[in-house]
């Protein structure tokens, strides 16, 4: 055969293959190839998008290819059928779904590897790096492991953080003492894991067994928490549409399995060490405006979640599942139906869609068997026309049986609330003194602007503070428990001036408290609103129902202030005021060494004294705070962690 001959079959083949191709994957080699390679595993000019578009919808890859990412992908200029060939292709990517399975991984790779001790251990390699090594063995369970020489020894985990606050009482306060005032300057990052595409999360991360989770919306990752290293990772397409569930604050732990919700009011169980799912529960209709958020909280058998829409005219309700089956056993809904009690505190056609969402993580007594759920406000929050009344069960702090769901006492703290003064400020559980007598205590800084205890046994308000120093809306807290209203406060067409603003006088970030000093630790804001009133109509599924506007008040100074309280009189015994401006929503962490770990206005992770206020170490991230931290043991050594903006950072002390 010719020279010739060999040419032009070679150009035949070359061109049938062409012809073969798709036009996905032409329009994929020819625009994405140069940088994120031929196979899309990446290349020196762009990660791996391999496996990556599982969790993305077509609308969702449109608007990347079209309008980049910043500081990295450049915009596209692209047909929409071209378009589509290329989203076609671009879910090509990724490994073959078996029938009713889950994505196949990559090739299993199994080892045997030999212990210090002399035993061994086989299973199937999770991920390795120069000194951690994970397997998973064949009863499903993963082991974290380290190099000493040419064997392993397997890491201890001592101190887990397995729900949202940490533990049941919601006070973010540990007890390991490692880290102190005399050494947290060698403080330093461990190691970082940057959750790809992500900003402004809002989660705090949960460890149990070593193994950390972290989240974002319809996302959970499991990382090696001594390393930061990826295990696996399961997520779902985001809800195009969905009302108010831009975000996610982790997950409940429990046994072999983890929960996490949807944006679209799923609650869904995984089993913990694979991320394959065992079963996925509809909470709420998402096209009637419902969503989630909110971390569940495990207690007992069962499982607990709430909903968001309190801006979109939900109807909101607390549910419990069980942890087995999902199956849901009760439900507690945060807005009477006409007739039910509570009922009558609703004069108007807005009781159908009446808010009260139920967004932030309750907290669990286990020996008064009682779950403490805060729920948010009112619908058409700026317009209470068509809602007059207080507003059951809206704004209030829930007592609740956690197996049946039933109401044993709440607490009401802005009544008829016509500001956006969401109640979901975490409910901070304690034993201690109070006012000389040993008492089941409740604390609760609340986005009103006022600082409440009570007795948690059974409800009664203990004591009530104002902690700003500028509220407009009321004078005091009555001895009836009802707030004392000053006049002219009320949203108006032509605006109204209001202390606190809309963002409250403190949010749902993470206080926390100390038993030894007697001082609650929160974040606060200074500033205030304009409320404008607003005659928006009907409510309408898939829009918000707002009954008006607001915005941040002028010629004000805003300040965001770490102050400490103490929960015996309410008086202020430092404060900590930040990097000016009002903007960082960084909750706290206290320890038992006299330590006030938060996250400062200017981007730092901080700690301060928790006796004087002093600042005394700080780290710059250079990120806006949305999220609060943790602490954990992990291999004997104390750990803190908080996520920054999509960064995951570990923190402990130098060698």
């Amino acid at each position: 055969m010719s020279i010739r001959t060999l040419i032009l079959i070679a150009a035949f083949t070359v061109a049938a293959h062409a012809q073969d191709r798709s036009a996905g994957q032409r329009s994929f080699e020819s625009r994405c190839a140069i940088c994120h390679g031929g196979d899309g595993h990446g290349t020196d000019r762009a990660p791996a998008i391999y496996n990556k578009t599982a969790s993305r919808d077509n609308q969702s890859i449109a608007n990347v290819v079209r309008n980049g990412l910043p500081g990295g992908m450049p915009a596209m200029q692209i047909p929409d059928a071209e378009l589509g060939d290329l989203t076609a292709y671009l879910r090509t990517l990724q490994p073959a779904v078996p029938l009713g399975g889950r994505p196949f991984q990559r090739p299993e790779v199994r080892e045997t590897i030999t212990l210090t001790d002399g035993k061994t251990l086989s299973g199937a390699v999770v991920a390795n790096g120069l000194e951690d090594h994970q397997i998973r063995t064949d009863d499903g369970k993963i082991h974290l492991l380290r190099r000493v020489g040419d064997r392993f020894r397997e890491v201890t985990s001592t101190v887990d953080w397995p729900t949202f606050h940490g533990d049941m009482s919601g006070n973010r306060y540990t007890t390991m003492t490692q880290i102190t005032k005399d050494n947290v300057r060698n403080l330093g990052a461990k190691w970082i894991y940057t959750i790809r595409n992500a900003q402004g999360l809002q989660d705090t991360p949960q460890v149990a067994g070593g193994i950390m989770y972290v989240t974002n919306v319809n996302t959970c990752i499991a990382l090696d928490a001594g390393s930061g290293r990826q295990l696996w990772q399961w997520s779902r397409p985001t809800t195009q549409g969905v009302r108010g569930a831009g975000s996610n604050r982790g997950v409940a732990v429990a046994g072999d399995r983890l929960f996490i919700v949807t944006d679209n009011a799923h609650i869904v169980a995984l089993n913990r060490f694979t991320g394959a799912e065992v079963w996925d529960t509809e909470m709420a209709d998402w096209h009637q405006n419902y969503g989630a958020t909110g971390a569940p909280l495990a207690v007992g058998n069962l499982v607990i979640g709430g909903i968001t829409g309190g801006e979109a005219g939900t109807r909101g309700f607390l549910a419990a599942f069980d942890q087995s089956t999902g199956k849901e056993v009760w439900r507690f809904w945060t807005v009477p139906k006409a007739g039910e009690p509570g009922s009558e505190t609703w004069r108007g056609k807005d009781i159908e869609h009446g808010g009260g969402p139920t967004w932030i993580t309750g907290t669990y007594d286990p020996q008064l068997d009682t779950l403490y759920w805060p729920t948010g406000n009112p619908a058409k929050e700026y317009n209470g026309d068509d809602r007059k009344g207080d507003n059951l069960y809206t704004d209030c702090l829930l007592a609740l049986d956690p197996k049946t769901g039933k109401l044993k006492w709440y607490y009401q703290f802005t009544p008829h609330d016509l500001s956006d003064w969401d109640a979901t400020e975490i409910p901070v559980l304690v034993d201690a003194n109070f006012q000389g007598q040993p008492r089941k205590l409740l604390l609760h800084a609340d986005r009103n602007g006022f600082f409440y205890v009570f007795d948690r046994t059974n409800g009664k308000l203990l004591l009530a503070k104002q902690f700003l120093r500028e509220l407009t809306w009321a004078s005091g807290i009555g001895a009836d428990g009802r707030p004392i209203l000053n006049p002219n406060q009320e949203p108006t067409a032509a605006g109204t001036r209001v202390c606190p603003s809309q963002d409250g006088a403190t949010n749902f970030y993470s206080p926390s408290y100390i038993p030894a000093t007697g001082l609650f630790y929160f974040q606060t804001f200074e500033k205030c609103s304009i409320y404008t009133k607003r005659d928006i109509g009907d409510w309408v599924p898939g829009q918000d129902y707002l009954g008006g506007v607001q915005r941040v008040a002028p010629g004000g100074k805003e300040e965001h202030i770490l102050r400490a309280m103490d929960i015996n009189t309410g008086t202020i015994k430092w404060e900590l005021t930040e990097t000016a401006g009002a903007n960082g929503w960084g909750g706290t962490i206290s320890t038992a060494t006299g330590l006030v770990f938060f996250g400062e206005e200017g981007g730092a992770f901080a700690a301060a004294d928790a006796t004087t206020g002093k600042l005394l170490w700080s780290f710059q991230t250079n990120q806006g705070w949305k999220a609060s931290p943790m602490a954990y043991m992990f291999d004997g050594k104390e750990y803190l962690a908080v996520i920054a903006s999509g960064n995951v950072i570990a923190f402990g002390l130098g060698e």
